[in-house]
């Protein structure tokens, strides 16, 4: 259970980045948020699985969404629906 946890923690530390424009190149990535290369390459990999239309542009060096897209994770009630 405790992967699944940190995995959702990355993911939202990448989205985060990812609206600002600021992931920097996969190395740079991982130095950041303190995890192996590979881990960032598994992690985009389980976002563009569940639909995040990830791409990286080249010309900023940094992870980007194709389009606009909304990241929510977790449970709620169903009175707090959005």
């Amino acid at each position: 259970m405790e992967i699944v946890s940190k995995t959702v923690e990355i993911m939202k530390k990448i989205d985060q980045l990812i609206r600002i424009k600021a992931t920097g190149p996969p190395e740079v990535l991982a130095l950041r948020l303190e995890v192996s290369k590979n881990t960032i390459y598994r992690t985009i990999k389980t976002m563009k699985l569940l639909n995040a239309p990830i791409i990286y542009d080249f010309s900023i060096q940094s992870y980007v969404y194709e389009k606009e897209v909304g990241y929510y994770f977790g449970f709620y009630l169903n009175n707090e629906c959005k």
